[in-house]
């Protein structure tokens, strides 16, 4: 059984920083892309940014020079560091994987971690 865990999310001041963490626990074979997805409320659910296991990214336009994905392969953990929020980055931050076990690849998603930007 896989478990996607995030930690980090809170309350911030627009123009504030968070960072969020997501750690993969279970019997893991290999991780091959991790990210982060937002769902605010009323909308749908969208990609915020995501990680190759080679370390390649990819972001949103509405994020690109604000955020940064990041990775620990070692550790199966996959981060994301929030600069400059607004408003508009308000929602719930879900982290996710494509991760093989020994019941073949399947993605995986956290429970969730809400981010409010607030003053």
């Amino acid at each position: 059984q896989v478990q996607l865990v995030e930690s980090g999310g809170g309350l911030v001041q627009p123009g504030g920083s968070l960072r969020l963490s997501c750690a993969a626990s279970g019997s893991i074979f290999s991780i091959y892309g991790m990210g982060w997805s937002r769902q605010a409320p009323g909308k749908q659910r969208e990609l915020v940014a995501d990680i190759t296991s080679g370390g390649s990214t990819n972001y949103a336009d509405s994020v690109k020079g604000r955020f940064t994905i990041s990775r620990d392969n070692a550790k199966n953990t996959v981060h994301l560091q929030m600069n400059s929020l607004r408003y508009e980055d308000t929602a719930v931050y879900y982290c996710h994987a494509g991760i093989r076990t020994v019941l073949g690849y399947n993605p995986y998603w956290g429970q969730g971690t809400q981010v409010t930007v607030s003053s």
